[in-house]
């Protein structure tokens, strides 16, 4: 498979969506890089120009369908976007106080309205040219619920759901899908975390791996495979014993 060389990639002025930007930037390479903090992004921005890349910027929110559907469209304008990483997203937060219902909103709102107000846009101008390929960020967590993270394992759960739909919709128009599901990495959204991460990965490792699995199509890039097989195992068990598990693993 070609590698592309027109990237867009959302929340990418922090964390993985830095790596990701870092990971790709060489000599040949365009980066449509959209964050909301202009600041941070225009330093990503200079980061991966000293790599060689060219590179644009949108400080944009993803929550806001009507911005995003205006900058992912100029970018595409400016010259065909190959591949789209849907990447922007906010951790969990609080399952308890008088704004929880607020946070879980926001993080419904950022993880799966974000997702979608990114990839509606480009997937009838790829379609339209046949090739492509869009990446949305789900998580392990997107296999099970868990304490304290209701909405955010939602949030994944249905971007995952969504890719997987996707990939068969839109393969045979010659667009690639790939759902990226990611264990614990190590960014500024898992610092101070009050829960236990197991197999945390250093983020330009996440990014390496993610790049890898992108380039070889996979529909799933999950990792690391332990945490993924145990996610796994855990969706898979009856109810109550699956219930018992978190339990005692989250300390609930």
């Amino acid at each position: 498979m070609t590698a592309p060389t027109a990237i867009l990639i959302t929340g990418a002025s922090s964390g993985l969506g830095t790596a990701l930007a870092k990971a790709y930037a060489a000599p040949g390479v365009r980066l449509a890089l959209f964050g909301r903090d202009a600041a941070r992004l225009e330093a990503v921005a200079e980061a991966t120009r000293a790599l060689g890349a060219t590179v644009e910027t949108a400080a944009v929110d993803v929550t806001d369908q009507a911005a995003m559907a205006a900058a992912v469209t100029a970018a595409d304008q400016a010259g065909p976007i190959d591949l789209v990483i849907a990447n922007a997203g906010v951790a969990p937060g609080g399952a308890e106080g008088a704004d929880a219902a607020a946070k879980g909103r926001r993080i419904l709102a950022v993880n799966l309205d974000g997702v979608l107000n990114t990839i509606d846009p480009i997937r009838p101008r790829m379609a339209a040219r046949g090739a492509g390929q869009i990446a949305l960020m789900s998580s392990l967590a997107g296999f099970r619920g868990f304490p304290g993270m209701g909405p955010y394992a939602a949030s994944k759960a249905a971007v995952r759901i969504h890719g997987e739909a996707l990939r068969v919709e839109l393969r045979p128009r010659g667009v690639r899908v790939s759902v990226i599901c990611p264990g614990f990495v190590r960014t500024p959204m898992t610092d101070g975390a009050k829960f236990p991460m197991p197999l945390l990965i250093e983020v330009d490792d996440a990014a390496a791996a993610i790049r890898r699995g992108l380039e070889r199509d996979r529909p799933l890039v999950a990792f690391p495979w332990p945490v993924h097989a145990g996610t796994r195992l855990l969706a898979a068990l009856p109810t109550a014993w699956a219930n018992a598990l978190v339990r005692r693993v989250m300390r609930v």
